[in-house]
């Protein structure tokens, strides 16, 4: 097999202020960013802190996912559930299960700490960007708009909460 590029993809959903997540979930229910967030991911590895995993509660199926947690403790018992202590061993896990499996994207699935780390690793954002402020307790980071460059933009009207955009953000070369 040719050495293919890897793309590292955080999928994300964010308020315009920022929030990702409220008493450990998402403080929204967008049925449509749920769906998106399945066909992104299926059948790729992903990168996601253990506080996610263990909000999300269960394996995602048809996914690979590595979980990153500092606890050396910390163990799941399942195929599809690996384990990693730092991004940078998840991400070179990821890359090498990503070849194996002839996909050429891996996941990054947060939280926030897991978003921070992974940055310098991400190659493209999948951004909900809702459109409202919201109240939260864990946030993203903004990205610094010098490094990245929207590639793609749906907007959404929502009848039962606030509007929102699927985006996409494309890391500048350089």
């Amino acid at each position: 097999m040719t050495d293919q590029k890897i793309e590292r993809v955080a999928v994300v959903a964010a308020a315009a202020n920022h929030a990702i997540g409220k008493d450990g979930w998402m403080p929204w229910e967008l049925p449509e960013d749920l769906k998106r967030f399945k066909a992104l991911t299926l059948g790729k590895p992903m990168i996601m802190g253990r506080v996610t995993f263990e909000a999300i509660g269960r394996p995602l199926p048809k996914r690979i996912t590595i979980v990153v947690t500092r606890d050396t403790g910390w163990s799941f018992d399942h195929e599809n559930v690996r384990v990693c202590h730092d991004v940078e061993s998840a991400v070179k896990l990821a890359d090498e299960i990503a070849k194996a499996d002839g996909v050429n994207e891996v996941i990054i699935a947060g939280g926030a700490q897991i978003y921070h780390l992974a940055l310098p690793y991400t190659t493209r954002f999948e951004l909900t960007e809702v459109h409202a402020d919201i109240d939260g307790d864990t946030f993203l980071d903004p990205l610094p708009t010098d490094q990245w460059t929207e590639s793609a933009r749906e907007k959404i009207k929502n009848p039962d909460g606030p509007d929102y955009s699927f985006v996409t953000l494309d890391r500048v070369a350089g």
